[in-house]
């Protein structure tokens, strides 16, 4: 047996035996372009790059508000996972189209460092035995998490933005949970492996230690690791420009490949920006928000009943504000005019400091057709149940005859097709 791995190793060995080796066999790996230093690079970008997708992973979680009332929680069993959460505020009004559009374009650029990163490592992951000391167990496992939670952030994320739900169950849920498994082995492999990455590219590899990652037999270059390197960057520079114009209208938006595509055509006029649920879609029907819609408003002060029309006979205000959503897209300010909550609150018998309010929709069935807002959401002059937009009515898909439109909260939270606004302790 001894000899066998003698052999099995050998350099000058036919193309036949070379045949014989497996994944575990150092010799098996043969591309001159691994090394410690390449690896070295691409960790510092991810733990630059991962731990900005963390936080503004967790601050988008945040924007839904999710210990204020159960219809806002997707994660009901977080328990101590969520620490942190804080009451979102209503400013700056881009807050959420940053945070969430800076979590979506990050975690898409940085698609290919990730796998160039992951294809630098993984003879790491085949070597034998498993585990040579505790120290090495650990690191083995936190190695687990790390690529098998990035493996399925990545993925989970990168279906939702596209709209297609291929995964199992919530992807509120599994996306939040995910990250958490992600986070202990990216935390405990980077305990383990900064000093190290630092070390090498301040002063390489010491003389007289092997470079663990490069290939013992290495085949002929074809490519420097700097330009492996650079094809990395540029492959991620390819993703920005057709992924960043989610954000921003113009030019920018019509190269975003990665938006997506095939769905209702919002059409021009002022209506003419993007959605994501169309009327049709939830089977809003013209009979449902035709003369004889009604909104309901409850408080205190009993119930109301108001038509369109009373709505547009009251106060109307104006406010310019983006509509930005978890996929990661969202639109420029858009001029919404419409009454405000406080409005409302008061007329609901809350006329100093009004408190939340619970909101439901028109559609029966489907996530976020009922949502709870803060009072500091009620509060704030430019939260309105909008009635028009841009100088027009609202269009059917855009939640006529009226919609909720709060600053920097995520779109689902900006109801559309409302019917009841229940003001109170939520």
């Amino acid at each position: 047996m001894p000899e066998r791995r003698r052999i099995r190793t050998r350099p000058d060995l036919p193309a036949s035996l070379r045949a014989l080796r497996t994944p575990a066999d150092p010799g098996f790996w043969r591309s001159p372009v691994r090394g410690a230093r390449f690896t070295a690079v691409l960790g510092v970008v991810l733990l630059a790059g991962l731990t900005l997708l963390f936080v503004t992973g967790l601050l988008s979680y945040a924007a839904y508000n999710p210990d204020l009332n159960p219809v806002n929680d997707k994660t009901p069993g977080k328990g101590w996972l969520g620490f942190y959460l804080f009451s979102w505020p209503t400013g700056p009004h881009w807050l959420y189209r940053l945070t969430q559009g800076l979590h979506v374009t990050v975690g898409i650029v940085l698609v290919p460092v990730l796998l160039a990163k992951l294809w630098s490592v993984i003879p790491r992951l085949f070597a034998l035995p498993p585990a040579r000391s505790v120290g090495h167990a650990l690191e083995r496992i936190s190695l687990l998490l790390l690529v098998g939670g990035a493996l399925f952030e990545f993925l989970t994320g990168l279906l939702n933005i596209q709209l297609d739900y291929l995964f199992p169950g919530s992807f509120y849920t599994l996306h939040f949970y995910g990250a958490w498994v992600f986070l202990a082995g990216f935390v405990t492999h980077t305990v383990l492996k900064l000093p190290q990455a630092v070390r090498v590219l301040r002063n390489g590899i010491p003389r007289g230690e092997p470079d663990t990652l490069a290939a013992p037999d290495p085949l002929p270059a074809t490519l420097s690791r700097r330009g492996a390197l650079a094809m990395v960057g540029a492959g991620s520079l390819l993703l920005l420009i057709t992924s960043a114009g989610r954000s921003f209208d113009g030019p920018l938006r019509r190269i975003a490949l990665l938006t997506p595509r095939g769905g209702t055509d919002p059409g021009p006029g002022p209506n003419a920006f993007q959605i994501n649920k169309t009327a049709a879609a939830v089977r809003i029907t013209p009979a449902d928000t035709g003369e004889r819609w009604r909104l309901t408003v409850r408080g205190p002060a009993g119930e109301l009943r108001l038509s369109r029309a009373d709505l547009l006979a009251m106060e109307q205000h104006s406010a310019a504000l983006p509509i930005a959503c978890v996929e990661g897209w969202s639109t420029s300010d858009q001029l919404w005019r419409g009454v405000r909550l406080s409005d409302l609150a008061a007329l609901a018998g809350y006329p100093d400091r009004p408190p939340g309010v619970f909101v439901e929709s028109l559609q029966r069935s489907g996530s976020f057709r009922k949502a709870a807002l803060r009072d500091n959401q009620v509060r704030d002059g430019r939260s309105l149940l909008a009635l028009e937009v841009n100088g027009a009515p609202l269009s059917p898909d855009h939640g006529y005859p009226a919609r909720i439109i709060v600053p920097a909260a995520p779109g689902v939270l900006n109801t559309k097709w409302v019917e009841t606004l229940t003001f109170g302790e939520l």
